[in-house]
């Protein structure tokens, strides 16, 4: 962990203030770091509630609002949003020089840090949480995320191998990679009670014994929720928990079409769309099953640990990060992604096969204590942050 005498300053940035799956991660990350650090948001709401309640100061920049309207997948940045972009680094800037060090969580945080850095005179790290490809951005995004990159990041931070070698082949710098998978603590899975699974069903209204599958993600289409939808119109008699919400601006009408879908007689009183919740743990206890459905490549998957934290079977997408964290057949069983009646397969497998289900939700379990603790991720962003610093690389 961080040694608490440690003197320099970090000034970890992010655009956004909802509770996604990066700031999930970086709530950890400042936590550990909060005797010698402070956040910075470009705007106000949960995420920065989360902090305060950590005991982790929180600076919020005002100019940063109009940043929730930059979208990653536009053809060329405009007028408006490089406007947007120097105001909020101006400010930024400002802020910057009570600190020693950027450390930026996001495409967008990273270019505002980029040139904040420059401003103040500071070094910039970026924590690359995304598959830098065309498939999540635009042509324009990528040579200019990449650029800024090569040219302002004293280090990019990967959250997978897939991440850094997608960051090297869109042109980055590989020297400045360096790899530090997330970190998930067990405690509020090890920390539910012996009823929990009953309890839950209870409180969702779900039978004992019906057999239920649980969808941990953003509500999003690359995220796959539309393929456990038409695998469920195969399976007979199963049932769903969707949980998560629509949390960046444009992805409400998604979300609506979900609900259109889920009330065809089809799937009528088989599907819950639960929403962003905070009871995550209790949640998968309930489920019999966790599936990971995104169609594109996922940089990470933090469900896939979190399920394996939970003692649920899991079956995901063979793509991106998925194989640095499960093994298929062992830990998991993987699908190829959009593949629906692989999806139906592997649900009928683990259905059918308790033992076996049992057997890789157990391996599962095992592995990810050991290799994905909060402790490994603190001590790998530590060593970046201490190498920087050492360096004094501007």
């Amino acid at each position: 962990m961080v040694p608490t005498g440690r003197r320099e300053r970090i000034l970890f940035v992010d655009h956004t203030a909802v509770l996604g799956g990066a700031e999930l991660s970086l709530l950890d990350i400042a936590t550990a770091f909060r005797h010698c650090a402070a956040v910075a948001l470009f705007d106000a709401g949960p995420f920065a509630h989360a902090l305060a309640s950590r005991g982790v100061r929180v600076i919020t920049l005002s100019a940063g609002t109009a940043l929730r309207n930059v979208k990653k997948d536009s053809r060329a940045p405009s007028p408006a949003a490089l406007l947007t972009t120097l105001r909020c680094a101006f400010q930024l800037s400002q802020a910057a020089r009570g600190f020693d060090l950027l450390y930026a969580n996001s495409p967008k945080s990273f270019l505002v840090s980029a040139m904040a850095g420059v401003l103040a005179s500071r070094p910039v790290v970026w924590h690359l949480r995304d598959i830098v490809s065309s498939a999540h951005f635009s042509p324009a995004n990528i040579r200019i995320l990449v650029a800024v990159a090569n040219q302002r990041a004293a280090r990019v931070v990967a959250n997978s191998q897939a991440t850094a070698d997608a960051f090297v082949k869109s042109g980055g710098r590989l020297d400045i990679v360096r790899v530090v998978h997330n970190g998930i603590d067990p405690e509020p899975f090890d920390a539910l009670p012996p009823d929990a699974r009953a309890a839950t069903r209870r409180s969702l209204g779900i039978a004992e014994d019906a057999f239920v599958l649980g969808s941990f993600s953003r509500l999003h289409p690359w995220k796959g929720q539309r393929v456990l939808l038409d695998a469920l119109e195969s399976l007979s008699g199963v049932h769903a928990l969707v949980v998560g919400g629509a949390l960046f601006s444009g992805e409400e009408a998604f979300e609506a079409e979900l609900r259109v879908r889920i009330a065809h007689p089809s799937l009528a009183g088989r599907v819950l769309l639960l929403g962003a919740r905070g009871d995550v743990p209790r949640l998968i206890a309930a489920c019999d099953a966790v599936v990971h459905t995104s169609v594109l490549p996922e940089p990470f998957g933090r469900v896939l640990v979190e399920a394996l934290l939970g003692r649920r079977p899991l079956i995901a997408s063979d793509a991106g990060g998925v194989r640095e964290i499960v093994q298929d057949g062992v830990t998991a069983l993987l699908v190829p992604p959009g593949d629906v009646p692989a999806l139906v397969r592997a649900v009928q497998t683990i259905r059918d096969e308790p033992a076996l289900a049992a057997a890789m939700a157990e391996a599962g379990l095992a592995d990810v204590r050991l290799r994905f603790t909060p402790t490994a991720l603190i001590e790998g962003v530590s060593a970046v942050i201490d190498g920087v610093l050492d360096a004094r690389i501007v």
